[in-house]
């Protein structure tokens, strides 16, 4: 009986591994209520710009569409890919663009402020 004690015991300590301790853990950390940082250099030339200013930057849109309550507008160069989203703000102005986001044409990811400076000289381009 003392020999098979060890087997019968292994389970219970398994299962005591697999427990978490009891006690005060620490505050957890607070959600970040900021969206993604915007300000990087070279966004600026985006971001808070409307439909026309970025139209008049870029050239034509080369998709224009809705994702929820946002307007997204795409904007598709030899070098890489460029979504704007433009938001409506609470006092009822036109529609600003708050968030971008740049891939390659492969889908991998490029720096945001390289692809507008790509985007910006194709439109400039005669």
């Amino acid at each position: 009986m003392i020999r098979r004690l060890p087997l019968l015991l292994t389970p219970a300590l398994l299962l005591a591994a697999c427990t978490t301790p009891t006690g005060q853990q620490g505050a957890p950390a607070p959600a970040s209520e900021k969206p993604a940082n915007m300000h990087e250099a070279g966004l600026e030339r985006v971001i808070g710009k409307t439909a026309a200013q970025l139209v008049a930057l870029f050239g034509p849109a080369d998709l224009d569409g809705r994702e929820g309550q946002a307007r997204k507008l795409q904007f598709v160069g030899p070098v890489c890919v460029l979504d704007a989203y433009l938001y409506p703000s609470k006092d009822g102005a036109e529609p600003v663009a708050t968030y971008i986001d740049a891939r390659l044409p492969t889908g991998d990811d490029i720096d945001r402020a390289s692809c507008i400076a790509a985007l910006s000289r194709r439109a400039a381009a005669p």
